[in-house]
Order: C-alpha cells, then structure tokens, then sequence
C-alpha cells in the first residue's frame, strides 16, 4: 500500500489523530480493554496474548455488546507468514429442525428465545488460539478483567448510552435484572459496576481451560436453564462445543493491488469483498463526488447483500463455492447491473437487525498481527442470563431461517450466517494491515467502504474511520447526518428513499503497517469510547 497521501488532520477542529508507534499497538472500542492488552505487551505478550487480555475486559466492560456466551472469528498472521482464519462459531442443538420450529408457529426465531441461543463458540476459539499461538498464561491474560468483574469498573459514556436503550427488554429475565439493573435502574456513567459470577468463569477457564465451560457444573447449569425455557441443548451438544472452533483458509480477493482477506462463510465477508470487486471497475479517487461514491457503494451493497442472504451458511451446506462469486466472470455481470445514475431495485431483506459486537486489533514487535471479533449478537444477545454461573447466553440462532430446505436454514448441528468480519490486508507478500468495522448487517458495507478510502483515497486509518458512513439497507439509504444536504438531495434524486439518521452507524478499528519506515499507524473509531494505544 502507498503512503497515506496526508498524515495530517485539521487541528483547528475536534477530532483525534491516528496513533503513530514504532513497536506494537492495539486499538479497541473500550479504553480499558486497550489498556490491558498494552500493558500484556510491554510485558512481553505477544499479539495473541494481547487480543485475549483485551477481549476479557470488553466481555465484562462492555457486556452488552460481547461475552463469553458469545461466538467469534480470528485472522491471525504470524510474523512472516500468510494469514490463518479460526472460525469460533457456534452450532446449534442436535435436535433442532426448521421443521420443528416451523411446526411451532414460529417465522422467525425471536431474540429471548432458548432456539436463538446456539452453543457458545467464543471460548472453543479463545483456548484453541491460545494453545497454539500464545505465550503468556491465561491467568495472567484475564487478570484485568477479573479484576474488574469482582471489583468493579467505571461505566463508559457509550456503554451507559447503549445501556439505557435496554432497560425494558433486561426487565424481563431475572437474571438480568440482577446483574444489568442493580439497584432497578441502569448505571450511569461513571457508576461502579461488577459481575462477580463472570470473573469466576474467567477464573475457572484460565485454570481448566474449555472445559471448565463445556464440561461439568457451568455447562450443567446452562443446559438446565435452557431446557426450563423450551430448549433443546444437550450436555453432550455443549460437550461437542469445546473443539467447535476450527481452522479454516481464508478467502481473498485483489482491490487495486492490495489483497483483502477475510473469513469464509460462515461468515459475511464474502459480501464485503463482492461489494469491493463490484467496486473495482470504478475509479474512486479522492476527485470523485461524494453523491457518486455513495450511489456506487449502495448498488454495490444491494446486489451483494442479495447473494449474502440466499447463499451464505454452514460451510458444510453451501450451494456453491464462495470463490465462484468472486470471479471476474460473475463480478462482471453483477457490475453491468449498477446503473451510475439510478437506484436499482431494492434486494429483500430477511435477516434481523442488529448491531452489537466487539472488534479489536493488535500488531506485536515481531510483527505478528490479529484481527480479532467476538459478539453476542442482539444488545444483551438473548437476554438470557444465567443466575448461577453469570453467563449471558447470545441471540446468534436469530440468524437461521425457519424455513426447510433454505441453506441458512435451522438444522442439526449447524452454524449459522455471521455478520461479524475480521479483515486484514496484504501487499506484497507481507501482512499489510488489520482493520474490522462494527455495525450487525452494517459490516460488510462498512468493511468496504473503509478499504476503499484507505487504497483509493489515500487516507490513514483514523480518517477512513471519522468519514461519515452511508447504508443501503432494506430498502432505504441511510446517511449519518454529518453527509451534506446537498448530497443527500442528489441521492434522493437518482431514486434513493434517504433517512438522514441521528445515530451512528457501526463502530471500528484498524492498525496498518508502514515496513518502508518500520511504524504502525492505527486508528479507533470515534462513535465509540475506544482507542488505539501503542509502544
């Protein structure tokens, strides 16, 4: 990748510059979890052991949005190397069947609801990375968090912001309530807030391992608690859970001479590498219109999204093989339909929405790097907390459809789509960059739209992530107030239904690497209370 064509920002306005470091660096979306993974490194961790320690803290700092109840995907590039992709998504009971649930009366899985909790993978993932490519132990990886779960952290602004969203919907599960509404009342910001229970958990994996939560007590207690609201898990499904999280080779596509590298499906990162490769036969340099940059992203969104939600599933399920879509031959075609000057026909929308995830990245002094996300789905995932081992389960299933035959379709053993992406960047043979951007459905679209103001406007990761972000979703493009009215006039004109909204659209963070001057330039994204740190 060039250099970025200009390093500097307006110091007259507010706003924060990208971090410049010359030996490792972390950027997260919660100064906390930056903290620890920073202070893993100067005490000599490495990337992977950096990314654990700050994933930890998330899961207790910023509970609504991830945990160990959750899932979560990997890139990591070992210094030197080509990337790896672990996928630690969980699969879904033994006994479940779109015809089942179809035989309920159920359409669609709901959030609070036993069939949308599938067996957590996150902690599968956590242990098998560490395993094989951490340094430092786990108990001293976790001790942050734990810290902070027994003890108490202050609330962040946005955490509390997010929170007070929830306060309904945490009502109704007693396990919630204990845990999220001390008091009957949301924490405002700056509170203390603890979760003892989960810095047990934490406690009892560092020093077991996976099978302190797929084994024995815990997975006991949350099989119990599932089965009392209609579930159909298993000790033996949760049993199964605890070598879920699977190496897998990543998928890859060439965006003006940079490589993109993302997680297979299950995952969506097929989608944001076809809406580059639609993309790619534009020049979208810093000289082109801002109406007509946000009219090709969003006809690029719609045809790739279409393909997202009648294809994408369980790797063992697909219809077709990923790489066929990105073919020049299919990409071809698809961008022959992109109009420059009118909307295309809106695709239909099936999926729920949602938008709460973590994302993090990290680059070691040896210059290994990861990517790294971790998500429970919907805010508060199922909104189903277990009051004997202070496990928030995730809402994850909500992503399969109830309809048989449908290759997303609920079944046994099966994973569903994710909308959660880590994405890393290659130029030249070397790992060039890691970078993920938050959001639910968002990701995809926000993926692209960041490696494209990195590579075609020359702009550094804290830039790319401050640019106000655009969304065609379900019929409508969204824009963050901050694109112009004139703008947003010239896209209602080409036959956009525009929704100037008020709240920010996903969340992100990135590091790239300079090998010509041997420096890290990282970004965190400013809709969120995160920020990149380095040595």
């Amino acid at each position: 990748m060039e250099r970025a064509r200009d390093m500097q920002r307006d110091f007259g306005q507010p706003g924060r510059s990208a971090l410049i470091a010359g030996e490792a660096a972390i950027a997260t979306s919660h100064p906390l979890a930056s903290a620890a993974g920073l202070e893993v490194l100067m005490d000599g961790g490495n990337a992977v052991d950096a990314a654990l320690a700050a994933v930890a803290v998330q899961c207790v700092a910023e509970a609504h949005m991830t945990g160990i109840g959750g899932d979560c995907f990997v890139l990591y590039a070992p210094a030197g190397r080509d990337a790896l992709a672990l996928n630690g998504s969980g699969r879904a009971p033994r006994a479940a069947s779109a015809e089942a649930l179809a035989a309920q009366g159920l359409t669609a899985i709901p959030q609070r609801s036993p069939h949308a909790v599938t067996v957590p993978g996150a902690i599968s993932a956590w242990c098998r990375l560490h395993e094989e490519h951490g340094s430092l132990p786990l108990d001293r990886l976790f001790a942050r968090a734990i810290l902070y779960a027994e003890e108490g952290y202050p609330v962040a602004p946005r955490v509390a912001w997010d929170w007070a969203e929830d306060a309904g919907f945490l009502a109704g599960d007693a396990g919630c309530r204990a845990v999220f509404l001390p008091g009957g009342r949301i924490p405002a910001v700056g509170d203390r807030h603890a979760q003892p229970l989960l810095g047990a958990r934490l406690r009892d994996i560092a020093a077991r391992g996976a099978a302190a939560f797929y084994e024995g007590a815990v997975a006991e207690s949350l099989v119990r608690l599932l089965k009392a609201q209609g579930g159909l898990h298993t000790l033996d499904d949760f049993a199964a859970g605890r070598e879920v999280a699977n190496w897998v080779d990543p998928i890859r596509l060439d965006y003006h001479g940079t490589e993109v590298v993302e997680c297979p499906p299950n995952g969506q990162g097929l989608a944001a590498l076809m809406i580059l490769g639609l993309l790619s036969g534009h020049d979208l340099a810093a000289e082109m219109p801002e109406a007509d940059r946000i009219h090709l992203h969003a006809e690029a969104t719609k045809i790739a999204y279409h393909h997202r939600d009648a294809l994408i599933c369980d790797p063992d399920h697909l219809p077709h093989d990923p790489r066929t879509l990105l073919s020049e031959a299919v990409l071809g075609t698809l961008r022959r339909r992109i109009d420059p000057k009118r909307a295309g026909r809106p695709a239909l929308w099936t999926e729920p929405e949602h938008r709460d995830t973590i994302y993090l990245c990290v680059v070691d002094r040896d210059g290994n790097a990861v990517s790294f996300i971790n998500s429970i789905f919907d805010s508060f995932g199922s909104g189903l907390l277990d009051p004997e081992t202070g496990v928030l389960l995730h809402s994850r299933g909500r992503s399969f459809r109830v309809e048989p035959g449908h290759p997303n379709a609920i079944g046994p053993g099966k994973r569903p789509m994710h909308t959660i992406i880590p994405g890393l960047l290659r130029r030249g043979g070397r790992t060039a960059g890691v970078f993920g951007v938050m959001g639910g459905h968002y990701q995809a679209a926000g993926q692209a739209q960041f490696v494209s103001s990195i590579i075609d406007r020359g702009l550094d990761p804290q830039a790319a992530l401050d640019l106000p972000r655009s969304f065609a979703f379900d019929g409508v493009l969204q824009l963050e107030t901050r694109v112009g009215e004139d703008v947003a006039a010239d896209l209602g004109g080409r036959g956009h239904s525009v929704d100037r909204r008020n709240e920010p659209l996903g969340g992100g963070q990135a590091i790239l690497i300079d090998h010509e001057r041997g420096v890290l330039i990282a970004g965190s994204d400013p809709r969120k209370d995160g920020c990149a740190l380095g040595i």
